[in-house]
């Protein structure tokens, strides 16, 4: 008998193709080096005291006014302009669905676990990402750091999609694909685990839970 009642999974990277070869993607569009976007990031946190990111998705600022400033600091990086207004839009082009994490946690909520999605995302971008997916279908808690003031890794976000769902940490599972955000679930007292492909995330999970009529991860892909 599992001793876990719910599972707590991130959205970008985890229900969706993975974030680099989004950004990989983009950086070849725009002509940069990989690393422009990070470079241009630390500058303007230096600068201003505040990581831009950090803010965006804690709600402290606008999709618009991020993206200026990212603009700004890679036109002074470059010295030529970037297109970053239609960041969102390019950004969202490139992402898909995964089919196979999402077939799994619908098998979970059959299987009468509890569902909790916990995402650092943007505000601005809340009907995007969830047009995506069956989010309403599958989770019963949602937990959107730019809603909250919070963001992973900070322990009170776990603390408080834990609270909404009802449940004590140390029954929840976390799935994450960045491992600062499963070590932060991890010293809370949630079981976690690192995604780095549908197939050994879903077997950890099954593992985890030790619930042996879950399905084999191959039906996942029907």
């Amino acid at each position: 008998m599992s001793a876990i009642d719910a599972v707590v999974c991130d959205f970008g990277g985890v229900l969706t193709t993975p974030l680099f070869e989004t950004f990989a993607a983009l950086n070849a569009e725009d002509d940069i080096d990989p690393g422009a976007m990070g470079a241009a990031l630390r500058r303007i946190a230096e600068r201003d005291g505040a990581h831009p990111l950090h803010e965006l998705e804690c709600g402290r600022m606008t999709e618009h006014d991020f993206l200026a400033a990212i603009a700004a600091q890679l036109h002074e990086d470059l010295g030529r302009d970037v297109e970053m207004h239609t960041f969102a839009e390019r950004y969202f082009a490139h992402l898909r669905p995964n089919a196979e994490m999402v077939a799994f946690l619908r098998e979970l909520r059959e299987r009468g676990y509890r569902l909790a999605m916990l995402t650092n995302n943007v505000r601005e971008w809340e009907p995007r990402w969830r047009a995506m997916l069956p989010v309403d279908e599958l989770f019963e808690v949602v937990v959107d750091s730019a809603f909250v003031g919070l963001r992973k890794p900070d322990p009170a976000i776990y603390r408080l999609t834990c609270e909404r769902l009802g449940v004590e940490p140390e029954r929840c599972l976390f799935v994450d694909d960045v491992a600062v955000n499963c070590d932060a679930a991890a010293e809370l007292g949630m079981t976690a685990v690192l995604f780095r492909s549908s197939e050994q995330a879903i077997a950890q999970v099954r593992e985890a839970l030790g619930d042996p009529q879950l399905s084999d991860p191959s039906r996942s892909q029907r």
